[in-house]
Parts: structure tokens; sequence; C-alpha cells
């Protein structure tokens, strides 16, 4: 593995560790690209990366993408993230979560873990045995707290609508097409809420059996992963895993709006620039996904209730619309001028 400082995706991180524990088997990295707002604040992914390196990618890419997208929320939180390398038949053990908790707890709160892909609420609770730096645990009925899918989905259901209004001139979703690529908690959310508006949707994952099951409850159609990227939509929204929007693939897309949850989707900064060249509206990934970080960080930080926590999320248009309101103004693409704001209030400009 190249020394993170030579790593391309590396971005003055403040700290990153590399975390191992012979008995239980964990590998694991904890990235924290700033704690100027607060603790570095974000979840923890279990993956099988094909090379060690691309866990290292990944973890700086998603901890520098959650100093942003705390810093864009108005939370007082940095950023951190972490990613624990699955070997093939992506063993995930009791011992294994109890010594990736006392990795977290070694760190003294500098880093705040949650869930992310691959891990569980189940998971969390295994975790916060051993360390109390963690967020996203189940709660009473109620309460703040718990699985932040819902929450990031409402989120990027509101964002979607906002980029409708900005780009189409509609108020509503009814009889639009939405193509949302993944089928998980996120997805799922965003597609039944824009179903129930009356919009039409199409699905694709990995999974073929879990992507048939939410097209059948939302009365939509299944496609394949290689073809949604290239369907006859109105939104494309991304809600898997990142990088996806490459110079071939975003030659190839068939709509006028991208805006959905997965994080880092541009695969390059340059990827913002050409995505605005085809007349594309972009919504920046870590402000319309931010819904599920804002309901974890009212948990841990018990500073709001339920109202609270959805007044939080219901800021994120006005959020996007500023945005595109500089990128129209200055010409630069939505990325990067989110980019620019975040690090305007992370102290790096």
């Amino acid at each position: 593995m190249q020394s993170p400082w030579e790593a391309p995706d590396f971005d003055d991180h403040e700290v990153v560790h590399f975390v191992t524990d012979a008995k239980s088997g964990l590998k694991a990295i904890i990235a924290v690209h700033s704690t100027h707002l607060g603790p570095g604040a974000g979840g923890v992914r279990f993956w099988h990366y094909q090379q060690s390196g691309d866990a290292l990618a990944d973890a700086l890419r998603l901890s520098r993408g959650m100093s942003y997208k705390n810093a864009m929320a108005g939370l007082p939180l940095g950023g951190g993230k972490a990613v624990i390398l699955a070997d093939d038949a992506r063993t995930k053990s009791p011992e294994m979560l109890a010594a990736y908790g006392r990795a977290v707890e070694r760190l003294g709160g500098s880093y705040v873990t949650a869930e992310d892909v691959g891990v569980s609420v189940a998971d969390l609770v295994a975790v916060s045995k051993v360390t109390k730096y963690v967020s996203g645990l189940p709660v009473a009925e109620g309460a703040v707290g718990g699985d932040p899918g819902p929450h990031t989905s409402y989120g990027v259901y509101l964002g979607v609508k906002a980029a409708v209004k900005r780009k189409l001139g509609r108020d509503s979703l009814d009889g639009l097409h939405i193509a949302i690529q993944g089928a998980g908690s996120v997805a799922g959310g965003l597609a039944r809420l824009a179903a129930k508006d009356g919009a039409r949707i199409s699905v694709a994952d990995i999974d073929q059996a879990r992507a048939e099951k939410l097209a059948a409850e939302v009365g939509g159609t299944v496609v394949s992963t290689d073809a949604i990227l290239t369907l006859e939509a109105d939104v494309l929204a991304p809600c898997a895993l990142g990088a996806i929007l490459t110079e071939q693939s975003i030659a190839a897309l068939n709509v006028p709006i991208v805006a959905g949850g997965a994080n880092n989707q541009l695969a390059t900064p340059e990827d913002g620039d050409r995505v605005q060249a085809r007349g594309i509206l972009y919504a920046p990934d870590y402000v319309i996904n931010a819904g599920g970080i804002i309901n974890v960080a009212s948990e841990y930080l018990g500073d709001a209730d339920q109202a609270g926590v959805q007044a939080r999320i219901e800021k994120i248009p006005g959020r996007l619309d500023s945005i595109w309101d500089e990128s129209e103004t200055t010409g630069r693409n939505p990325a990067a001028v989110a980019d620019a704001m975040a690090q305007r209030l992370i102290g790096r400009a």
C-alpha cells in the first residue's frame, strides 16, 4: 500500500489510522479529515476491496466528503470515515466488531462512528459495548436517532424535487420518470416517496431479487445495472456506490438531472465540468444526502427533537438553490461551488 501522503485522495487529513487485530481478523482504516468544527463524524463501511489501496482511497474520499457534508449541513462536527476490509467470504464476527470498537475508543472522541454500507444497526450495538463514540443506535419510538436511512431518503427526495423545480420548472414529480441506481435503504425510501407523488420508477441493483422486490412495491420497472446510467428519464438518482460519473458514463447520460444519495458520485473533479457541459443539473452528493448525518448528529449531540431534525433536513433544498445560484453567476460547476463553500467553513479556503 502506498503512503497516505502520496495517495491521490489525500487532502491534508489530520490523521489516518491503520488498524489490525490478528485475533479477530480485523483490518480497518480510520481516516479523520478535519476536526475544525468538532469531532470527525462519519460511518464505517464493511466492504471487500480487491486491493488495499482501494480501501485507503475510499476512506480518504469518504472522510473528506464527511467534512464537507457536516459543514454544509451546519453541524458542529468534523469529518471522518472508517472502512473495514472484508475478506472474500465477507466474514464478520462479534470479535471483529469489538476490536473495531476498541480502536475507535482509543481515539478518545476525535472520531465518532456510525452506520454505512455493510454495517447494520445491530453491528453498531455490538460496537457500542466497547466505546461511547458511536451514534445511530436503536432508540425509543419518537426519539431522535436510530437508522439514518429514512432521513437520508427524505433529504434526497426533497433535493430531487428542488432539482426538478429548478431544471424542469415543475412543482411536482407526478408523471416524471426517475431512474434509481440501487435498491437499498436510501434508494428504497426515495422510490416510495417519489412513487407516492406519482413518479414512474425504474430501478437497478446488483441484487436482482432486491431490485424486483422494490419495483413490485412501487409499481416500477427493473432494468439492468448496465442500462440504468443510459436510460432516458427525467432524473437519474445514483443511490449505490460512488465514482459512477466518469468521462465515459457522463457522455452516455440521457437525463437533464442527476440527483441521488450515493457518496462521491463524481470519479474526478473534472467530471463536474463534464456534467455541466452536457447541460445536466447536478445536485452535489454530500449536500443532498445529509439527512442521515443530521439525524445521527442530533442523536449524538442531544440538541434536537424529531421536529428539529426534520426542520434541519428541510433546509437541504435551500442549500442546493444557493449552490446552483452561485454556479449560474460564476460559471463554475455546482460540485466545485459546493467544495469551495465547504472549504471556507472548515477553514481551508
